[in-house]
This record gives C-alpha cells, structure tokens and sequence, in this order.
C-alpha cells in the first residue's frame, strides 16, 4: 500500500475535548504487515489515518475538562480515544495531533507519571498487549515459561510474565539481533533457526514428562509471531498441563491436534487488545525501572520518513522497534 504525508486542518476542541500533539509514536507489526500486504486481519482500512503506539501531550482543551493542564504528557488509549473502538488501529498515532472528543481522565488518556521518560512511553501501547497476554497465562509464582518471538510483543511478554511472577523465562526467534536485545534484558535465548529448540529448553528448563516421552519443564507458551506452525510446535514439545497464549495475529485458520490437546491436558488460550488493569501494570513496570525497555527502540525517524520507517521495522535481523519522533 501507499501512504501519503498530507497537510489537513488542525482539529479545535469542543467544550469536552481535548486536543493531543504526538511526542513519540512507535510502528506496529500490524503498520508493517497493512503496508506489505493490505489489511488482511488487522482494522486499518485505505485512505484512513494510522498509527495507535504514541505517547502525546495535551496541545488544547476544553473549558469543561477536568483533570488535565495543557502540557502534561498522556497516553492516549486507542480502544476509546476516538471515540469509536473501530478506530483502535486508525487512531492517528502517525499524524501530529489528534482530537479525543468527550475525554475523559483515566479513560480515553491516562497521564503519565514524571518518573518514566517519554521516549520509553511510546512502548505503554505494545506493553499493554503484551502484558494482557502474559496475564492470559496465569501465571503462578516461580513458573517457567517459553516466548516465541523477539519483536516488542515478545519481549514486552517476557518482561511481564517475569513481573508476574515466573521464574526462568526463554525467548526464542530467528533473528540474533533481536535475541541479543532480549540477552540484554536477562532472559535465556534460543536462535531456534539453527539451535534445537527441545534441547535448548531442557538445558535451560530441565525436564518434564510429555505425552510421547521427555521434553523440557516449561508451564507456559506465549506464541508472538503469527507465525501458524508454532502451534504444532507447542503441541509437540508442551508438557503435560502445559498451556499456550496466542497472541501473535494469524490470518487463516491454524489446525489444532485435539486429541494431544484432551490427553496432555495442553491448554490454548486467545489473547487480543487489553484492559485498563493492564495500562496500570505496563505503569508500573516502567516505573520501577527494574528493564531498560527504552533499550528495545533501536531506529528513530521524523515524520516526513514514515516509509523508511515502516521499512526499516520490517527488517527483523537489523531492527527491532522503530519510533517516530515529533
């Protein structure tokens, strides 16, 4: 597809509005994945604005909004900040101000403590649905578990099942550039291209008793790719009372082996989008400063640039998340 960079008016607030200039926005993989291949699964429809990662600040507002000075930074939240949920992922992150009509303080923003930088903010987005996931898997304390994929997704996965209370977490991609962000963050790391991936986890995990013999002692999967043989691979190498969150985004229907699933008591869980619970916790992790998550942003790029931008994130084994900057 292609995008243009046009000039249109700079919307003007109503009493109960508030208007945001975009600080940071980050490319999403489903920015990546519209622009190569056209909408398939994902909701940015032709000829809208794009762009739902972005921490902004508050440009303008109403006289019957409470709660907010112009100046303080936000986190616009895509589900509700337009106004309509279907304009979650045509939010406008990629466009310099956007309008939240009827805003709401702790609903369509939420402000951003002083202790997290804004550059490391543009991240709340993808940590939510990160995080959402990591939730999804109920972790208990001191559980292991394997993340396949090192996008920010993956890592920002990683991040919160360790925040959530597992103990060993393995990231696993093909892209060593990516593996050696997560290497970075403290996690254990299997390039599974050309590592066995069953054998990498038993070094890591130690074992455990699957339905056709020994595998490695992992309780939880988060599938972060899209990548549709991985649920197979799941199957094959999940442990008895093992469980699988998907929330890698899978344009056509993924074949489930059943009858491994009912006789090793595997479980698979969905995961999409995330709660304001969510926001909360990815707050609070940034707070407390215990990842460099900022470590992550390895490209930034103006506005002007959004192709090379877009372009460049696209290239998994020289780039991992890529910013706009404002």
């Amino acid at each position: 597809m292609d995008i243009d960079v046009i000039e249109l008016p700079t919307p003007e607030c109503g009493p109960t509005d508030v208007l945001l200039r975009n600080l940071y926005a980050s490319v999403c993989g489903s920015d990546i994945s519209v622009y190569h291949f056209g909408p398939r699964a994902h909701r940015i429809t032709p000829g809208s604005e794009f762009g739902h990662e972005m921490i902004s600040e508050v440009a303008a507002k109403g006289a019957d909004v409470t709660g907010l000075e112009v100046g303080d930074r936000v986190y616009p939240y895509p589900i509700l900040a337009a106004g309509d949920s279907s304009r979650a992922g045509t939010l406008g992150g990629f466009s310099e101000y956007i309008l939240v009509p009827d805003c709401e303080v702790g609903k369509q923003v939420y402000p951003l403590p002083d202790s997290i930088p804004t550059k490391t903010a543009v991240l709340v987005e993808p940590f939510t649905v990160a995080t959402h996931a990591a939730r999804r898997a109920a972790p208990k304390e001191g559980e292991t578990a394997i993340v396949f994929g090192a996008g920010t997704i993956g890592i920002g996965a990683a991040i919160a099942l360790k925040h959530l209370g597992c103990g060993a977490v393995m990231v696993v991609d093909l892209s060593d550039f990516r593996l050696g962000k997560a290497a970075e963050l403290g996690f254990a790391t299997c390039n599974s291209g050309r590592e066995d991936l069953k054998a990498r986890a038993i070094e890591v995990f130690g074992e455990a008793r699957a339905l056709k013999g020994t595998t490695a002692d992992v309780d939880i999967y988060v599938e972060a790719t899209g990548v549709d043989a991985l649920v197979g691979t799941y199957q094959d190498l999940g442990k008895i009372h093992s469980r699988m969150v998907v929330v890698g985004v899978h344009a056509n229907p993924v074949p489930v082996n059943l009858s491994t699933l009912a006789y090793a008591h595997q479980s698979l869980v969905g995961s999409g989008g995330y709660t304001p619970d969510d926001v909360s916790t990815v707050l609070h992790i940034m707070e407390s400063g215990a990842f460099d998550i900022e470590s992550i942003i390895t490209h930034e790029f103006q506005q002007q640039r959004i192709v090379d931008a877009i372009t460049t994130a696209s290239d998994t084994h020289n780039a991992l998340n890529v910013v706009i900057k404002y």
